[in-house]
């Protein structure tokens, strides 16, 4: 018999590794996706019950959210399977969780606030890396400077990605570098550039369209919102990219070519590269006077505190702790939730 919590999503990186996190925790969730035969395989190898849909399926989508209270969307891209997936919850009522990074799901969640508080569900998107800890840290920064009008995030730390982050770093070339600007989300067309102490001395970062570009917003009611990654070749020469190049590299059959490229790669990165693995995140809050606090914040590597987060959230939602409406992981369970998990340790570098 499952828990009252289905996995939509189970047979990719993250799904596989979340439904496994989930066994060794006690765990029983209903694992689902598309392809019958790979769940059939996760399913053999931890004993769960699976169910075989497509979104498109309401029927079959309807019958497998009977069965449950919560759902953990981990099927992307979410720019595309959240919106129906996100239908169905709301007209089934049942919570909604799922770990998207995109700023414009993030944002058509929020949009659906009401339409959730009627149906007295939770919808929180971004229980994973993308974005527990940086809305966490994002909300600490708000708590230690209240009057900040300016909050930055750097993060550092990004070893290999998976399959479907790739493709989703693809799907976003051709939108420029998205911030938050007096309250509105902009996208500027040369990234902002600093250096942040990631704990070994100054190093580049470059400006990078992360969800809390949304998220930290609606946490914190910040006006000026900027995301930063360490940077990297990779980042580097995607931040080079001129205008016409990004716009070529936005059209359809360069997607299809770049992700045809991404599927050749190894699927994500080993148990070993993720053992060895971790993040370190800077919050950066700043008042109109040019008052200045900083945060920094070190995590497991990034999938592995994806399993953790996401499934401690599920266990809580199941628990009774949903609030009804859009939520963000702080507003929810507080800025202090991210250091109740092992390994994740917080250090304010002045006061």
């Amino acid at each position: 018999m499952s828990d009252k919590f289905m996995i939509y999503g189970a047979t990719g990186y993250t799904g596989k590794l979340v439904a496994r996190t989930a066994k060794a925790l006690g765990m029983r969730p209903l694992i689902a996706g598309r392809n019958e035969a790979r769940l059939k395989s996760v399913a053999g190898q931890h004993g769960l019950d699976y169910r075989a849909f497509d979104l498109s399926d309401t029927a079959a989508l309807n019958e497998a959210l009977s069965q449950v209270d919560v759902v953990l969307h981990i099927a992307g891209p979410f720019s595309q399977t959240s919106k129906p997936m996100l239908d169905a919850c709301i007209r089934m009522r049942k919570h909604y969780l799922d770990i998207t990074g995109e700023i414009d799901v993030f944002e058509a969640c929020a949009a659906r606030d009401a339409e959730a508080k009627q149906a007295g569900i939770m919808v929180l998107p971004g229980v994973g890396f993308d974005v527990v800890p940086s809305d966490c840290l994002a909300a600490h920064m708000k708590a230690r400077m209240p009057d900040a009008t300016e909050i930055s995030l750097a993060i550092s730390g990004l070893g290999a990605m998976s399959r479907g982050t790739a493709k989703t770093g693809v799907e976003s070339i051709g939108l420029g570098t998205r911030v938050r600007r007096g309250g509105q989300i902009v996208a500027l067309k040369v990234p902002p550039r600093r250096e942040f102490d990631f704990g070994k001395g100054p190093h580049p970062a470059v400006a990078l369209g992360w969800g809390d570009v949304s998220t930290a917003f609606h946490s914190t009611g910040v006006p000026d919102i900027t995301v930063y990654f360490e940077a990297s070749p990779q980042l580097e020469q995607m931040a080079a990219l001129g205008g016409f190049k990004r716009w070529l590299a936005s059209r359809g059959f360069m997607q299809r070519r770049l992700k045809r490229a991404i599927d050749q790669q190894p699927e994500g990165p080993t148990d070993a590269e993720r053992r060895a693995g971790s993040g370190v995140l800077i919050g950066e809050a700043m008042n109109a006077n040019g008052d200045r606090v900083l945060t920094r914040l070190r995590t497991p590597e990034g999938y592995t505190l994806t399993a953790m987060t996401s499934l401690e959230i599920v266990r809580r939602v199941l628990n009774g702790e949903a609030q009804p409406g859009f939520q963000t992981p702080s507003r929810v369970f507080g800025a202090d939730f991210i250091t109740e998990f092992d390994g994740c340790v917080r250090q304010d570098l002045n006061s």
